[in-house]
């Protein structure tokens, strides 16, 4: 039994999401306790609770304290099985976190497996946005030999959420006679090349087409972008959702690599003023000069390390939310991480 202390570093959800994912992988059981301690709210809340009982039916596992807010929690993971999954969510919970701790274990199913999402929000505060997720993530995981398809029939704003997301994970792992996973290609992201172009996608729900809302934060964050003299290409939308809402994402397409930026619209906060924001997080992130984007980096530290051979990357920043899963990962794993000023190396013993 491997045993998580959930108030370490950070004190965040994203321990339970990697513990559990990699417990179930690797067939580990592991209890995790004093869970997102640190946090205003401490325990399970409803995305970390929907993410673990869901976990538990891909992978026939046997699951003790999983109700909300609840502290503490057990895991007994079996055998990985081949099925489709059907989400209910009664919040705006983040889909995007909800997928942290099904991906992985995914990959490893002899089948497809179709995850579809009743409730819960495709663009929510605290959060990776749907289209963060779609076009920086998952473009990166493609990178390493991943296949995830995505489609959003309708997106969901906080307060009410009731979002409707399809998503189908095609396998990728499989166990060798050392009972080890191969399958996932290493990386070697350090030097990114060149800028080639920038997509803008901004986006709001149906009511705020008369205010021109994702017209002007487009607005706002071509004032900021204009010095780097780039082709931008921009895609508004406007979305039939329950609760009102907005959000903004700057994705660049360099030679290597893909970086990317969010921002969600905010009551009392102009629609020029939320493009300017996220502008102004993605000139941060092209004038670092890395491969890997703050938000993007931890998530993809599991994936590394299941490889079983070295990989590194090339980040803009070393968070503690990355700090957080490295420490994670080495409670599970035979390797170590190390950091080296801004790149993250993994070293499979």
């Amino acid at each position: 039994m491997i045993e998580i202390d959930g108030s370490t570093y950070e004190g965040s959800g994203q321990i339970l999401r990697t513990a559990l994912s990699l417990s179930a992988i690797y067939k580990k059981p592991c209890h995790i306790f004093n869970i997102r301690k640190k946090r205003k709210k401490p325990g399970l809340a409803t995305q970390h609770l929907v993410g673990a009982r869901s976990l538990a039916d891909l992978c026939q596992a046997k699951l003790k304290g999983d109700s909300l807010e609840s502290q503490e929690i057990w895991f007994y993971p079996k055998e990985i099985k081949a099925k489709n999954i059907s989400i209910k969510i009664k919040t705006a919970a983040s889909i995007a976190l909800v997928l942290q701790s099904l991906i992985l274990p995914a990959l490893k199913s002899k089948e497809p497996i179709e995850i579809s999402f009743d409730g819960g929000a495709t663009d929510t505060f605290f959060s990776p946005t749907i289209d963060h997720f779609q076009f920086v993530f998952l473009e990166i995981l493609k990178k390493m030999g991943v296949k995830i398809e995505i489609e959003i029939i309708k997106r969901g704003f906080y307060p009410q959420g009731e979002a409707k997301v399809k998503i189908k994970i095609f396998p990728l792992l499989y166990q060798d006679q050392k009972n080890q996973f191969i399958g996932i290609k290493p990386v070697s992201l350090v030097k990114r090349g060149k800028l080639e172009k920038i997509l803008i996608i901004s986006g709001a729900s149906e009511n705020l087409f008369k205010n021109k809302v994702a017209e002007r934060q487009i607005s706002g964050a071509k004032q900021v972008l204009g010095k780097l003299n780039l082709p931008i290409e921009e895609k508004i939308e406007y979305y039939s959702a329950e609760s009102t809402g907005s959000q903004i994402n700057i994705i660049s397409k360099l030679e290597n690599t893909i970086l990317g930026s969010d921002n969600l619209g905010k009551l009392g906060k102009s629609a020029e003023i939320v493009g300017q924001e996220a502008a102004i997080s993605f000139l941060k992130e092209v004038k670092s000069g890395t491969c890997i984007d703050k938000y993007t980096a931890d998530q993809i530290l599991p994936f590394m390390a299941i490889c079983n051979k070295p990989s590194k990357v090339s980040v803009s920043e070393i968070t503690l939310h990355c700090k957080t899963n490295i420490w994670v990962i080495e409670k599970f794993l035979n390797g170590k991480f190390e950091i080296k000023e801004n790149i993250i190396s993994w070293n499979p013993k």
